[in-house]
This record gives C-alpha cells, sequence and structure tokens, in this order.
C-alpha cells in the first residue's frame, strides 16, 4: 500500500471516528500529496511522498515557532498536535549512533579534515540515508563537531 493509499484509507476511518484534528491534518496530507503528483505529471514513489511530508512538518514547525514568539501559545500547541499526526507516517527516525558511524565512514571515504570539507562529508552522509527519516540540521551540527575538533 502506498502512503498515499494509506492516508485516503485512514481519512475516511477518521471521517468515520470524527476525529476532528486527524481528518484536518490527513485532508492536508492528501491535498499536499494531490498537488505535488499534479506538478510532476505522475504517480509519486514512496520516497517523494516522505519528502511532502517532511516539508509539511518543517511548515508546522516553524509555524510553532513564530507563534510562540507572538505570545499565541495556544495556536503553537494546535501545530504542534498536527506534527504528531504527520510524523506518524514517517519511518523511525535513524539513530544518532548510525549517524555518528555514517559520519566517521564518509570522513574516512572522502578525506575530510578542516570545517570547509563539511558539504563533501554530508553529501555522502545524507546519500547513505536517501528516503530514510532523518534529520539534516542534526547531521550538520554532528558534521561540524566532528570537523571542527
Amino acid at each position: 500500500m502506498t502512503l498515499a493509499e494509506r492516508v485516503q484509507t485512514e481519512l475516511t476511518e477518521a471521517m468515520k471516528a470524527k476525529a476532528e484534528l486527524r481528518l484536518r491534518v490527513l485532508r492536508m496530507l492528501k491535498t499536499a500529496l494531490h498537488n505535488r503528483r499534479i506538478e510532476k505529471g505522475a504517480e509519486l514513489e514512496d520516497a517523494e511522498a516522505l519528502a511532502v511530508v517532511k516539508s509539511l512538518i518543517k511548515q508546522r514547525r516553524e509555524a510553532a515557532e513564530e507563534y510562540r514568539k507572538g505570545n499565541r501559545p495556544d495556536r503553537a500547541a494546535e501545530e504542534e498536535k498536527e506534527i504528531g499526526v504527520l510524523e506518524s507516517y514517517l519511518p523511525a527516525a535513524v539513530s544518532e549512533e548510525a549517524v555518528r558511524a555514517a559520519i566517521e565512514e564518509a570522513v574516512r571515504e572522502t578525506g575530510a579534515a578542516t570545517p570547509k570539507d563539511i558539504g563533501k562529508v554530508m553529501k555522502a552522509v545524507m546519500g547513505r540515508f536517501a528516503g530514510q527519516n532523518i534529520d539534516g540540521k542534526r547531521v550538520n551540527e554532528l558534521v561540524r563537531q566532528r570537523l571542527s575538533g
């Protein structure tokens, strides 16, 4: 079952259960997937669908941060609830140990030694985890730590 099919099935279940939050988020996700499919002009691969989910999560995180800055904790909490629903569609996150091991391997392979080599190491590490749930910002922090110390 593709991610889009899973969303459609769970959307129907959310309607029947009258789960307002889940229903709202699934409608938003279904629309985003549909729009991306139209842009592409073909059915989405699961990796592309996951990229759409990650994009929506990033948007919700940014919105929650802005609501906090604007002293609107109620709206920030609502955005975070939506993030929780969206994250259920992502595969399990890659462990930090696996990321650190991949960084060490990439450093050896690329011969990286200084912070100028961050791009080479990032490309190698992110390539290893393509299609998996990995936080690029956290990887970047770990690479910077490794190459600066």
